[in-house]
């Protein structure tokens, strides 16, 4: 049986994304596991939904890259030993770093393990090097696993574990297909998704590394066929991007497809968002190092069409390898999406990257490390 453990997780905020999303799903598995679960950040709009979970949240900005920084660490060493830490779990460079001092200087009785989830594929450095330093490391797919290997070559890979994110099914439940009562509710909102024509939709915040505009020339080649296809891209408006919004709008306006295009804010009502569409897109140009939107989507039972590349072209190969496109070859794109919109593929039967799987396999590595001792 299981001894209660204390689990302390590093970030810089818990603010948004994906990072804070899997930092919140294990503190809610480790506290109904019975365990203690406490996260460390500068704080953000995702605290209350956190501390709802049974968590403790401590306020420290451990994610800002200031010379003083540093003196962070004698306050993370104080908690770790007043709290009685068990595991102290990285998912970040700078947190990671300011972790790995604090439990270094600890006395060897006292000392926590030390684990790190590596989220990203970053540039490789030394000050990056912190994320293969873990005693386990996380790696949240296989494309990661083989990134750190790649340019840390020296990291042991027995202490590498590979534990790809999740979804809970019952969240992203299939949809009919089409669904016009959420195309309607969508056109409602945004009427120049309106008609009976299919409609492409790219979720992904806004910055041209999320391939927006490979999405327009896209909607420009698929009209081009005769299609009165539509395009959605919630989360490509925000605040302090106008000038590249207007790029896009320009770039739209010269492929003639501005007025079937939709860029908005993000969403909060992705799943109906994708009962909506036809077609949904991931075209980062940067590979990913997983792919959340692919599973979300495929989950709900729309095809989904990304670059070959990353965690991305990965999940497709495994899940729906029709969808897998070389990356950056417009014209291949084009066609696949034709193909896809005429015979959309049988969606998975079963989805194998669940919440509840990454939460259990989560666990097991910090009862790996406690069993060690």
């Amino acid at each position: 049986m299981r001894r209660p453990l204390t689990v302390v997780q590093l970030l810089p905020a818990l603010s948004s994304g994906g990072v804070e999303r899997s930092t919140i799903e294990i503190a809610s598995a480790l506290v109904a596991a019975g365990h203690t679960a406490i996260v460390v950040s500068a704080g953000g709009r995702l605290v209350p939904e956190l501390e709802a979970t049974g968590a403790r949240h401590i306020a420290l900005d451990i994610g800002a890259k200031r010379p003083w920084a540093l003196r962070h660490v004698r306050t993370l060493r104080r908690l770790f030993a007043e709290t009685g830490a068990d595991i102290v779990h990285a998912r970040s460079r700078l947190p990671a770093w300011l972790g790995w001092l604090a439990v270094r200087g600890m006395p060897d009785a006292r000392r926590p393990r030390f684990v790190t989830t590596m989220h990203g594929l970053n540039s490789p450095s030394r000050y990056s090097a912190i994320m293969a330093r873990g005693e386990r490391v996380i790696c949240v797919s296989d494309t990661v696993r083989a990134h750190l290997l790649r340019h840390y070559p020296r990291t042991d890979s027995v202490r590498l574990r590979v534990i790809p994110r999740g979804i809970d099914p019952a969240r992203f439940p299939p949809a009919p297909r089409p669904d016009p009562a959420a195309r309607a509710a969508v056109a409602a909102a945004h009427p120049t998704l309106g008609g009976d024509g299919p409609l492409l939709l790219l979720p992904g915040r806004g910055t041209r590394l999320k391939g927006h505009g490979d999405a327009i020339a896209l909607l420009a080649a698929v009209r081009a066929q005769g299609l009165d296809a539509r395009l959605w891209m919630p989360g490509a408006r925000e605040a302090g991007r106008e000038a590249y919004l207007d790029a896009l709008t320009r770039e739209a306006e010269a492929a003639g497809c501005g007025a079937a295009l939709a860029m908005t804010p993000p969403t909060s009502a992705i799943v109906q968002a994708y009962a909506a569409s036809d077609l949904v897109l991931q075209l980062s140009r940067k590979p990913e190092a997983f792919g959340r939107t692919v599973i979300e989507a495929l989950s709900c039972a729309r095809p989904v069409l990304g670059w070959a590349h990353g965690g991305v072209g990965e999940l497709l190969a495994e899940l729906q390898p029709e969808g897998e496109v070389p990356p950056f070859d417009a014209a291949a794109l084009a066609d696949a999406a034709i193909g896809l919109l005429a015979r959309p593929p049988a969606p998975p039967a079963t989805m194998p990257y669940t919440l509840q799987a990454m939460q259990a396999a989560t666990l097991t590595v910090y009862d790996e490390l406690d069993n060690d001792d």
